[in-house]
């Protein structure tokens, strides 16, 4: 019997991460929308650090470009990412504020 290879293993555990993290997502109350996305910005600026270490890291002699190139991809990913978020946190904590325009607007 032969060992199972470690690309079939990690795509194993990736394809169960996709399905998980889908039914934790959508069994979440809207309420806890809002702090779950702080938490998902949070994790997504570790992401930030780690690419930036990848991209400007230089082994020993010759520069890995492959290490490079995939950090600036999650570089760029993880800042849409993060910036996405803190549109959409802003947007639903917008939905909680009292809206007293009309108030405003009759000078009372």
């Amino acid at each position: 019997m032969g060992a199972i290879d470690p690309f079939i293993f990690q795509l194993a555990i990736f394809v169960l991460a996709i399905f998980v993290g889908y039914f934790v997502v959508w069994a979440v109350t809207p309420a806890l929308h809002t702090p779950l996305m702080s938490v998902t910005n949070a994790i997504s600026s570790v992401i930030v650090v780690g690419a930036l270490l990848a991209v400007g890291v230089n082994q020993i002699g010759e520069p890995n470009w492959t290490a490079k190139i995939c950090g600036f991809f999650a570089l760029i990913l993880a800042s849409v990412n993060i910036f996405g978020g803190f549109l959409v946190t802003e947007r639903m904590l917008a939905m909680y504020k009292k809206k007293d325009a009309p108030a405003k607007a009759a000078g009372k």
